[in-house]
């Protein structure tokens, strides 16, 4: 029995064409549900700093209040990575695309890209220096210059190909309607 409440892409799963209230094209959105690797990892990271900042405060009772305020920020960087790394993947809204890794981020603009197409390619295996052959999807920017978007290899989508599948027609989906050949809306042109 599915949840309907649990469902991070419900919006995507509307079978009318009809816009919900709360979907915001303007607002940055993930087009597909972090992956269990991805979210396995964090969760993880956040149960280590857990017994991080128990240690601080243990270390705290015991009046070393340096040592505690040290390891105190090493809890915290932790909780700082472990959502970062939550954030990391690709988000989607009527200004571009934009592909937010864990230090930095790239946004293109919709009127900037030529294509966006799914290719059969050497992918690297959950981001490690390993390839396999997998499927990525490739955005093409004007002027020629090509870079990955997805790959059915990443920790979003190992295991995941139909959740690929569907991630790589929704991004396609939004070059299709905001994409070099889709029309301006008139308030964007003010």
């Amino acid at each position: 029995m599915p949840l309907p409440f649990l469902t991070a892409d419900r919006a995507f799963d509307a079978t009318d064409d009809v816009a919900l209230p709360f979907d915001d094209h303007d607002q940055w959105r993930r087009p597909y549900r972090p992956g269990p690797w991805r979210v396995g990892a964090a969760a993880l990271a956040l149960l280590l700093a857990s017994f991080v900042l128990l240690a601080a405060v243990v270390i705290a009772a015991a009046g070393a209040l340096p040592g505690a305020g040290v390891t105190f920020g090493i809890a915290a960087l932790i909780i700082v990575a472990a959502l970062r790394m939550l954030r990391v993947g690709i988000w989607v809204s009527r200004h571009g695309v934009r592909r937010v890794g864990f230090f930095a981020n790239t946004t293109v603009a919709w009127r900037q890209v030529i294509a966006v197409r799914t290719a059969q390619q050497p992918v690297r295996w959950l981001g490690l220096p390993r390839t396999v052959q997998g499927q990525a999807l490739i955005l093409v920017r004007q002027g020629g210059e090509q870079f990955t978007l997805l790959t059915d290899h990443s920790a979003d989508f190992l295991s995941r190909v139909e959740a690929f599948d569907r991630a790589a027609d929704t991004v396609e989906a939004w070059n299709a309607e905001y994409g070099v050949a889709a029309p301006v809306p008139a308030a964007a042109t003010r």
